[in-house]
């Protein structure tokens, strides 16, 4: 089975949930509407990232980073993706 990394910086009690393009370079940056508080942003950066690619949630894994802003996020079952951002 194919699986993609990717680098994630996240800004968890954002007014909305979404894209915010790329961090430094080498992260995606993923605004979520959840609080940093009992890994409510992390729960809303899969359950985010799933719809997004089509994923179900059991395949996306935060292997590094839970505690953190900056992550590395595994998804299996994606050979690529390319985040689609929208600029509204």
């Amino acid at each position: 089975m194919s699986k993609i990394t990717l680098q994630i910086r996240l800004t968890p009690g954002a007014k909305r949930t979404g894209w915010q393009g790329l961090w430094n370079g080498t992260h995606w940056r993923v605004a979520v509407q959840a609080r940093a508080v009992d890994n409510k942003a992390n729960e809303a950066l899969i359950e985010f990232l799933s719809k997004e690619t089509g994923v179900p949630q059991k395949n996306i894994t935060i292997i590094h980073g839970i505690t953190s802003r900056q992550k590395t996020v595994e998804i299996q079952g994606l050979s690529s993706f390319t985040p689609s951002l929208d600029t509204d």
